[in-house]
């Protein structure tokens, strides 16, 4: 096997070129090649093994697996028609089922629900091994529904056409073969569809970079084309939006991963928007909405990056620019959402990174603004639920400690009728949640929160979870796990969550921070937290275990390679790892805009410096590790957790790997293997950290 594994690397290094071959484990990055495979199984019944020999194994995965498959979880809805829709799994269903029932209905203990798919059933019918990925029905009917359906979990999906009134897939129906798309109803009988048309079709980053307007009972092969993008574009995709009894037809050209050019439909014809690249846009009925990513000097005025601006979009069109600011930024303020019922913009906003809302309406041409009565130590979810029609929408709220709620509330006012409270799967009452600040290289004050018992010893000896992200303006906010609870706090563990820079916990300011030549300040960030829990005596280095996934993954490499001291334990998912290479690597190329072009030297200097792979060193002890990572991702591709536990192996160090051949980017594709993986990762931390 040796010798074939070797056989089958110099095949692949000469094919690469010089650079690549001084990476001995490029081999590893053959996806589904048989060598690889075999070395995935290999490595995978060692960690198996190992973990089976855990005394906390058995009992972390029941506990998991009984919050997994709980009855009692929320089973969030969303209205279609005069019915509400949910996708629920559990033990029974590992697959799932999407069904519905009336509002009344819902707001009974225990529904009695209408099974609209089993898709369970599907999967065997089909032999397919399918994963649900949603579903999209056409408005304003809404009979007819796009549904997704993913082979094995990844981001790939194929679409089908579905009947809710006869509960069947159309015969002779719309059908997109497997692909990354982009579909979407135009009406009943037309679709528009971004995807893989064939050679020259998609873009650098995999995605589709032509758009068609597609007519039901035509080829696809026939479909008219819409759109061009460039091959160097991130992806294109066109919509119809509907907005408080408004439609907008809308084509998107996502030049880079953070910046976008758009085209709308007047008069029969595609209009670029005049608009900065940086500017998000949407709508409000006849408004039109700006978020500038960056600071903006428009119609005399400066506008601060993360601001939202509204205008009429007649008015916007006709060259008009005296737009009203519905939301500033300040230095502790940023936005987190912003949704529209049929009369009102329902605005989330973060204030040091917890919840609060904001109601905008519109009256006579003017905006008046209200604040909503909530909740102020947590997260705030606002779902409208008929945009069209309704001022209703669905209001959720959670902290660490407060199981998730679901309420029924109306726009203009402060009641809120309870619909569904999750339960409590541990008790809340011993522990508590604090905010601190820790104050990183440069002097930047970092918040992170910790939550642990309120008699907790500050000796250093508290076993600490530190979990982190720091990328894409994606913030980390306070959130209730039942699995959290039951598989680290109530067996002593204290959970600590990390907001750095890189994430929008503080607008796209915050982001920008730690985006290309500024990365490294993430990773001084996250480990100015570790050094601040030791500070205060939460956890010292020897009890400190650290877990991150696909970019958080990527922070989990930096640390072990920067700061090995500062960790006992490491949980790697889904990582990056091998930055010389990423933008090769599936769709790695979309993400240029956030670490940089690794084939540019001026780039290559600032991202080799903190490059997990390439910053291995023999003879450095680092902390115990376990890699996490899937053969379906077709995202982030398995290839770097493969390599970088590869090289750390042959060094000696205290490594293990496991690797689902199930499921795409996100969690498994059912419960049981969702919770062995967890048990996985909580008994070696606690192995680790005790």
């Amino acid at each position: 096997m040796k010798t074939r594994l070797l056989a089958s690397a110099s095949v692949l290094l000469a094919a690469q070129g010089h650079a690549a071959a001084q990476d001995p484990y490029l081999w590893l990055e053959d996806v589904q090649g048989k060598d690889a495979l075999q070395w995935v199984k290999q490595q995978n019944e060692r960690t198996q093994k190992e973990s089976q020999s855990w005394k906390d194994f058995p009992s972390l995965k029941a506990d998991i697996l009984s919050v997994l498959n709980s009855s009692a979880r929320i089973p969030v809805v969303e209205k279609i028609g005069e019915r509400y829709y949910n996708f629920w799994r559990d033990a029974e269903h590992p697959r799932g089922l999407w069904r519905s029932a009336t509002l009344d209905e819902y707001r009974k203990a225990e529904p009695a629900w209408h099974t609209v798919l089993d898709l369970d059933a599907l999967a065997k019918q089909e032999k397919e091994n399918w994963v649900w990925q949603g579903a999209d029905c056409v408005k304003p009917r809404q009979d007819r529904c796009l549904i997704r359906l993913s082979r094995g979990g990844g981001d790939a999906a194929v679409v089908r056409e579905f009947d809710l009134p006869s509960g069947g897939f159309v015969a002779d129906g719309f059908v997109v073969p497997e692909a990354k798309s982009e579909v979407n109803w135009k009406d009943r009988d037309t679709l528009y569809v971004a995807t893989d048309f064939g050679q020259g079709t998609l873009t650098d980053s995999g995605y589709p970079r032509i758009v068609k307007e597609w007519h039901r009972g035509q080829p696809l092969a026939d479909a008219a084309k819409l759109f061009e993008g460039k091959p160097s574009d991130i992806s294109v995709s066109a919509q119809r939006i509907f907005t408080a009894g408004r439609q907008h037809d809308l084509i998107s050209q996502g030049t880079s991963f953070f910046s976008n050019d758009a085209y709308l439909l007047r008069d029969g014809k595609w209009q670029k928007l005049d608009k900065p690249g940086h500017a998000d846009i949407s709508f409000h009925g006849p408004w039109l909405l700006l978020k500038p990513r960056q600071n903006w000097k428009t119609g005399g005025r400066d506008w601060k990056s993360g601001s939202l601006l509204a205008i009429r979009l007649d008015d916007y069109l006709a060259g008009k620019r005296d737009f009203t600011p519905l939301f500033q930024p300040s230095a502790t303020t940023s936005l987190s959402d912003s949704n529209s019922t049929r009369d009102t913009l329902m605005l989330t906003v973060l204030d040091n990174v917890k919840s609060r809302l904001v109601e905008w309406t519109a009256k006579d041409g003017k905006w008046q603004s209200r604040q909503v009565a909530a909740p102020g130590y947590g997260s705030i979810g606002v779902t409208p639920v008929d945009s069209d029609n309704s001022d209703d929408y669905f209001f959720t709220f959670t902290d660490f400690l407060t199981p998730s709620s679901l309420s029924l509330a109306h726009a203009g006012g402060d009641a809120r009728e309870l619909l569904k409270q999750q339960p409590a799967f541990f008790d809340a009452a011993p522990y508590r949640i604090q905010q601190f600040f820790a104050r990183s290289e440069d002097g930047a004050r970092v918040p992170y929160f910790v939550v642990a018992r309120k008699n907790l010893k500050l000796n250093g000896k508290n076993p600490a979870l530190l979990y982190g992200y720091g990328g894409f303006e994606v913030s980390l906010t306070p959130y209730y796990s039942g699995v959290l609870g039951k598989a680290w706090l109530e067996r002593g563990g204290v959970y600590v969550l990390a907001n750095i820079r890189g994430g929008g916990e503080y607008g796209p300011a915050w982001h920008e921070a730690a985006r290309k030549q500024h990365r490294q300040r993430a990773y001084d960030d996250f480990s100015s937290i570790a050094k601040d829990l030791a500070r205060r005596g939460i956890a010292d280095a020897r009890h400190l275990g650290i877990k991150g996934g696909s970019n958080g993954g990527l922070l989990m490499g930096v640390m072990l390679t920067q700061y090995p001291q500062l960790f006992r334990a490491v949980v790697c998912q889904v990582p990056l790892l091998d930055m010389r290479r990423y933008n090769k690597l599936l769709a790695g190329a979309s993400w240029m805009d956030e670490y940089g072009d690794p084939d540019k030297p001026e780039d290559w200097a600032y991202i080799k410096r903190y490059s997990p792979y390439q910053n291995l060193r023999p003879g450095i002890r680092y902390p115990a590790t376990l890699f996490a990572t899937s053969t379906l991702d077709d995202r982030v591709h398995p290839g770097h957790a493969r390599k970088m536990y590869a090289a750390m192996k042959a060094m000696g160090a205290d490594v293990r790997y496991y690797e689902r051949t199930e499921g795409g980017h996100g969690a498994a594709v059912n419960h049981e293997e969702e919770a062995r993986i967890a048990a996985m990762e909580y008994a070696f931390l606690w192995r680790q950290l005790r």
